[in-house]
């Protein structure tokens, strides 16, 4: 039986078999064209795609959800063979809508017209346009006006705990929370320096977010209460006021991380920020596992943001604190690096004994943590200021896109230094866009704008600067070079004497002295240098204020002498510049200052 069976051919190998199949497929198809299936298959995958790219482009620009987005995208996938079945059932007829059956009945031969293919080729051309500008447009796509959508400044926190001594540790909550979305590139974070200066919970959100140049703010609440914490943050679109984002966490003291953390990555979630897998790390690092380290730590920097020498005295006292709680915290070695390299700027100690101190810092922090990015700016910007080693310099700056510091430092010291203006200024751009509300980083910019030669620029960022802080003198006395530079004397002297009065920096009275030099009053220069060496037997006096007085005096010989001497010295901030400070010009072409600028500039090994 079953040899006769398998003798038997397969129903689907019998050739009429075959052909009846062949004839029934061919008949469906028929009935699929027949019927406008087809027609309405390409009609709405084109209108669908259509529909899709409205969503995408349009919907973000009236601030719609991306929910309603994904919804949409949702309901078209559905419908497709909703539309299927209905476009084999139904027939539109002259008469209304019909089943296909009744139709063929009562319209026998009717005429299918063919607008319908006019209509697709309209919405296909129409969706390959949005499709387009969306793809060409993408640098810009998620601004609101000139303001990026993922961008945010994050105000200070209010102290809501009974000892107002607490509000360090406020200050240190949002301070994290900002360090760590500042470690996202694909967000913008105003720096800690511009938002300082807002209150907590303000009520012109709008105002503010205009002055910083962001489209949302992060506001919040910090109540510590023994080892208690509870901290309330929400996230505010600041143009239409509404709250994007807002929590309440209740922990101990020791999972402050964790919620700083959490904090953190809600926020770069709600503003659509994409992470890559070592910024997802970065943000939930904890950088110390003690307590009291971290609260000395916030304390450090709470002191550091101060800007005065006696403060950035208290702050490298707190961070020894914390780093003798913890020997292996890494921030804490960064922090102190950052205090002792501050220093000599304002006038609480020689740059060469601070420098090697910040530098010594820098390294251990890199030794603990060699991918902190705020570390490589401390110990580049040593390695230019201190070795002026500037390609070593330059190699080591590994740039966090958020850290302002890090712009700011790169542009101004290292690319300034070997004459790259191009780059220095656009570093400074952007650290600017960083903290807008900087005045170092707003002066230095016109700084940068004054080596440059670019004078008028830098006039303008010098006014700016004295715009945001009027009493800050070096503001007035860089004013005062490029007024000088540009050939006004009578201007230049009256912001010199303007420095003078708010500052008594030895290094701004030598620069008035070489101006009443250049103004004839020889006697007044005179006098100015008689004063230098004894305000030396008590404070640091650059010997590069010496050189400015002499080569204004029309003794060029002793300016090249005093610039040796700053050589010798070390003082790494007068000597980087002197291949390109505009002051310096008449010196350019004397074999001795020739040799100097070779001696710096050396290739270092």
């Amino acid at each position: 039986m079953f040899a006769h069976e398998s003798n038997l051919p397969l129903p689907w190998h019998r050739p009429d078999a075959f052909s009846a199949a062949s004839m029934k497929l061919g008949s469906f198809f028929s009935e699929l064209k027949r019927r406008n299936v087809y027609k309405v298959a390409v009609g709405y995958a084109v209108v669908g795609w259509l529909l899709i790219q409205v969503a995408t482009q349009v919907f973000p620009f009236f601030e719609i959800p991306n929910w309603a987005v994904r919804l949409v995208v949702l309901l078209i996938v559905v419908g497709f063979p909703i539309a299927l079945v209905v476009a084999w059932a139904f027939e539109l007829t002259p008469g209304g809508i019909k089943r296909t059956e009744e139709a063929d009945r009562v319209y026998p031969g009717r005429s299918r017209g063919r607008a319908w293919i006019y209509v697709v080729i309209s919405a296909g051309l129409l969706s390959a346009g949005l499709f387009f500008l969306g793809r060409y447009t993408a640098p810009n796509e998620n601004k609101i006006g000139n303001v990026p959508a993922k961008s945010i400044a994050v105000l200070p926190f209010e102290n809501l705990s009974r000892d107002p001594d607490n509000a360090y540790f406020a200050e240190g909550i949002q301070d994290e929370i900002l360090t760590r979305l500042a470690k996202v590139a694909d967000l913008k974070v105003i720096s800690h320096t511009s938002t300082q200066r807002y209150k907590s919970s303000p009520d012109n959100l709008p105002q503010i977010a205009k002055e910083l140049g962001v489209a949302n703010i992060l506001e919040g609440s910090v109540q510590k209460s023994q080892d208690q914490v509870r901290v309330n943050v929400q996230l505010i679109n600041a143009a239409t006021d509404a709250h994007l984002w807002a929590d309440s966490f209740d922990r101990k003291l020791i999972d402050i991380f964790a919620v700083e953390s959490e904090i953190a990555t809600k926020v770069a979630d709600t503003l659509q920020a994409k992470l890559t897998g070592e910024e997802q790390h970065a943000i939930s690092m904890q950088p110390t596992q003690n307590t009291e380290a971290y609260q000395l730590y916030l304390k450090g920097r709470y002191f550091w943001n101060k800007r005065t020498g006696p403060d950035l005295q208290k702050a490298i006292d707190y961070f020894k604190q914390a780093i003798e709680k913890d020997p292996s915290y890494a921030l804490a070695y960064v922090g102190l690096g950052d205090s002792y390299i501050l220093l000599s700027g304002f006038g609480a100690a020689r740059p060469q004994d601070s420098f090697p101190l910040a530098e010594a810092a820098a390294k251990k922090a890199l030794q603990i943590d060699d991918n902190l990015a705020e570390a490589h700016t401390t110990l580049g910007f040593s390695l230019c200021v201190h070795h002026l080693d500037f390609a070593s310099s330059i190699r080591e700056f590994a740039l966090n896109p958020n850290y302002a510091t890090a712009h700011h430092w790169f542009g101004d010291g290292p690319l300034l230094a070997v004459g790259q203006f191009d780059r220095a200024v656009a570093e400074g751009k952007r650290a600017l866009d960083l903290d807008p509300l900087s005045v170092i980083i707003t002066a230095d910019l016109g700084a940068d704008y004054l080596v440059a030669r670019r004078y008028n620029e830098a006039i303008e960022q010098f006014h700016k600067a004295i715009d945001l802080d009027p009493r800050f003198y070096y503001a007035h006395w860089n004013l005062a070079e490029a007024l000088e530079l540009k050939g006004n004397m009578r201007g230049a002297l009256a912001e010199y004497k303007k420095a003078v009065e708010l500052d008594d920096d030895p290094f701004v009275l030598a620069l008035l002295g070489q101006a009443y030099a250049k103004l004839g009053q020889r006697d007044e220069a005179l006098k100015i240098l008689a004063q230098l060496p004894q305000i030396g037997a008590h404070r640091y006096v650059p010997s590069y204020s010496y050189a400015l007085l002499h080569m204004a005096l029309g003794e060029k010989d002793k300016a090249i002498e005093w610039l040796e001497r700053s050589y010798q010295e070390g003082a790494g901030l007068d000597v980087i510049f002197l291949k390109v400070d505009p002051m310096l010009d008449p010196l350019q072409k004397e074999p001795r200052f020739q040799a100097l600028v070779a001696k710096v500039f050396a290739e270092k090994y």
